[in-house]
């Protein structure tokens, strides 16, 4: 069995319907035997699929993963409104409006791009240090502030035009709740939505083919064949930032905190740019972790190590 001190990386898990991500993390602690493990991306209990699961020193990640795109597939069904805008909800209104597949279409279009979203009452959004789900399950409903978000693609998969039930893809920047954005779609329609299903399909830049059951986590574990599902940290950065080498008198001056001058890096070329975060490497391949090239004032710090 892998210890703390070996175990790094990140374990992509298909999180299970009924599990809150808190949960996911509790079970993955009882497997991998290992504390020191947070994830990316909060999952409602109602949602499946991809939940990166940081651990050791991959935690340092946690809020520095460059990508931010999500992708989902989600259940609707028009015509109701509920108190946490899915279906395990308490109804609130109900309409019997009809709603063709191309009304739909038009309306979902316009919530494409820069988006304004309320945050719903049942989410783990912390409000004056209460959590909002705390305060509507005490029956309180407070004012929150819209906040900007972003929404890339919507598409309609299938629409039954006499039940109103169908499913949708849609590609959406950190922090949109889905199930907010089909309530928001129904509003407009007329009618009200509610989510039905979720999964998510990518998060982070991993897909959920990528993905292990808990199921399997465990077996791997039983088997002591962990090293081959955990990805490197590296995985989250290196599609996104690019890549430099250092030789051991530098990657001994980076790993201590030393400022070095991009120079001294080989890093030359044009410098228009201000800032630049770059993968960094030792001479033997080793991840090191992140440095912060600020060309401005011809230096480059620690921006994050995870040596």
């Amino acid at each position: 069995m892998n210890t703390d001190f070996d175990l790094n990386g990140i374990i992509l898990v298909d999180k299970p319907q009924g599990f809150t991500s808190f949960d996911v993390i509790a079970k993955m602690r009882g497997i991998l035997r290992i504390k020191r493990l947070g994830h990316s991306g909060t999952l409602d209990p109602m949602a499946t699929g991809v939940l990166p699961v940081l651990v050791g020193k991959a935690t340092k990640a946690s809020d520095i993963l460059p990508v931010d795109e999500k992708s989902y597939i989600a259940g609707f069904r028009l015509g109701v409104v509920t108190d946490t805008q899915d279906s395990s909800g308490t109804g609130l209104a109900e309409s019997d409006k009809f709603v063709s597949e191309d009304m739909l279409r038009q309306v979902a279009d316009t919530f494409l791009g820069d988006i304004m979203q309320i945050p719903p009452m049942y989410s783990a959004v912390s409000v004056d240090g209460k959590r909002l789900y705390e305060l509507a399950r005490e029956g309180k409903t407070i004012e929150r502030q819209a906040r900007p978000r972003r929404v890339d693609s919507i598409d309609i998969l299938s629409y039954d035009e006499k039940t109103r039930e169908g499913m949708m893809s849609v590609s959406v920047g950190k922090g949109t709740y889905v199930r907010t954005l089909i309530h928001d779609i129904g509003e407009k329609l007329g009618c009200g939505g509610i989510m039905t299903s979720l999964q998510r399909t990518s998060s982070s830049g991993y897909e959920i083919s990528d993905c292990h059951t808990l199921e399997q986590i465990q077996a791997f574990a039983d088997e002591d064949r962990l090293s081959e599902i955990v990805r490197p940290v590296q995985t989250a950065f290196c599609s996104v930032y690019a890549s430099v080498k250092l030789n051991n008198h530098c990657s001994r001056l980076y790993k201590n905190g030393v400022k070095l001058r991009p120079e001294q890096m080989g890093l030359k070329g044009d410098r228009s740019q201000t800032e630049e975060i770059l993968c960094v490497y030792d001479d033997n391949n080793l991840f090191l972790g992140l440095a912060k090239v600020d060309y401005e004032n011809d230096q480059v710090k620690v921006y994050k190590n995870f040596y």
